[in-house]
């Protein structure tokens, strides 16, 4: 690639990220046009596109799946139950608002994409907090930051850690050993900084309304079967990997959104048109674009250039690179979406090792598995810049735009300033514990 072709790739980058950063232009639609640009100029060919779709792929089925069973689930009557119970647990106070929505949030998200349990529990914190008088905006932001947060506690709570724990061949049990404690800790942060965020609504007081008597489930088989597809996903998210056929996350999420088209089909209750028509395509959409932009950075061989850049900064002390990718990975993930970023990162950091002769050239295919002890600290740290640099702002991750989209659909607009004002603080607490968290995994794991 000549270097005018690197100036139009980093120019074009840089415009779509400025353009959605100042709200110009919708999301999508600028990533899109980036996107065509490049293809225009002859800067991505098909071989590049194939190469984006490959790598975008997990991710976005991970997506598209959790999207289908979560729009299937909301249709059931559960969620509005939930929602009662939620309501009369908060007593009316705005701390116990708060408090219960990471309660309840934090465990969905260890096990379901993180837009997917923003996707189920929005329409209960948005019922909650009109029914309490409040502006539902900072308790959706916050949905979207504990979301992303508790994506940490498993493998397959993001996409961004799903891909750089796949990447490296982490299993589901490696991961809770050596990852989970982590994101308990990233969102143990967050309780602290609530009182700072949210003054108002931390200190608010309200009578509750008048409970409603509990409405009877009008179709409880339908309930059932549409929960046990949930608990047959979450159950191969755990075991999947060892069964005969090795089901990995991204195939269990397609098979469980076909289970829940399959319920909502038969029991004629969901049209499968009208389940489909209500998957978030705007953010698949987005996301499979900034893949495309990440390809065309790829093609650049800047990545290749930033690996031997890190080798000749820092050698082979492993513990500094892995404080340097949450500090880096983080910015980038904050002003980029976070998937891609560790789509690009796991390239660059596997090239990194090479190049410190940590690990052999093998190891820059994808089927290379026998890391040593020393390295893993490193891909954790890519895995807290990623997923928590993603809470800084509005398009650093999936569960971000969602949200967005889903106040802007009831009337109220989050815009970049507003989303930042809330995440940025967090994602800086988040990271510098992250940091002193990794500093630790460093010296257990020599």
């Amino acid at each position: 690639m000549s270097d005018l072709q690197i100036y139009i790739v980093l120019g074009v980058f840089g415009a779509v990220i400025l353009v959605i950063a100042l709200n110009l232009m919708d999301m999508a639609v600028a990533a899109l046009i980036g996107v065509c640009v490049l293809i225009a100029l002859g800067i991505l060919n098909e071989q590049d596109l194939l190469s984006a779709t490959r790598t975008s792929g997990g991710p976005i089925s991970l997506l598209f799946g959790g999207m289908v069973v979560a729009r299937i689930l909301s249709t059931t009557g559960l969620f509005d139950r939930l929602g009662d119970v939620y309501l009369s647990a908060t007593g009316g106070s705005g701390k116990r608002f708060l408090l219960l929505l990471i309660a309840m949030v934090a465990p969905l998200c260890a096990f379901l994409p993180n837009a997917t349990t923003v996707i189920l529990i929005a329409p209960i914190i948005i019922r909650v907090a009109m029914a309490l008088e409040v502006d539902f905006v900072g308790p959706m932001v916050l949905t979207a930051i504990v979301s992303n947060s508790a994506g940490l506690l498993t493998l397959v709570g993001d996409p961004a850690t799903f891909l750089v724990g796949s990447a490296i061949g982490m299993t589901f049990g490696e991961y809770l050993r050596r990852v989970s404690l982590g994101g308990v800790i990233a969102l143990l942060v967050i309780v602290p900084l609530l009182p700072l965020l949210m003054p108002d609504l931390w200190r608010m007081r309200r009578a509750l309304p008048q409970r409603r008597p509990h409405k009877r489930l009008e179709r409880p088989v339908y309930a059932g079967l549409s929960l046990a597809v949930l608990l047959t996903m979450v159950a191969l998210f755990i075991f999947g990997e060892h069964l005969p056929t090795r089901l990995v996350p991204p195939m269990v999420a397609l098979i469980a959104s076909a289970l829940a088209l399959l319920v909502g089909y038969e029991a004629r209750f969901e049209p499968t048109d009208d389940v489909l028509r209500d998957v978030d395509w705007k953010t698949l959409l987005f996301l499979g674009c900034i893949f495309c932009l990440v390809q065309a950075v790829t093609k650049t061989g800047l990545l290749q250039v930033m690996a031997l850049k890190l080798y000749a900064l820092f050698g082979t002390q492993l513990t500094l690179v892995a404080l340097v990718m949450i500090a880096v990975i983080g910015l980038l993930s904050s002003l980029l979406a976070n998937v891609p970023v560790a789509a690009a990162s796991i390239l660059m950091i596997k090239g990194y090792l090479v190049a410190a002769e940590v690990v052999p050239d093998a190891a820059l295919g994808a089927l290379f598995t026998q890391w040593p002890a020393a390295t893993i600290p490193v891909f954790v740290g890519m895995m807290f810049g990623a997923t928590l640099g993603g809470n800084a702002t509005l398009i650093g991750a999936s569960a971000n735009i969602v949200s967005a989209g889903i106040c802007a659909r009831h009337g109220k607009p989050v815009t970049f300033a507003t989303f930042m004002r809330f995440g940025l603080p967090v994602t800086v607490a988040q990271l510098t514990a992250s940091a002193i968290y990794v500093i630790v995994l460093s010296r257990w794991m020599r």
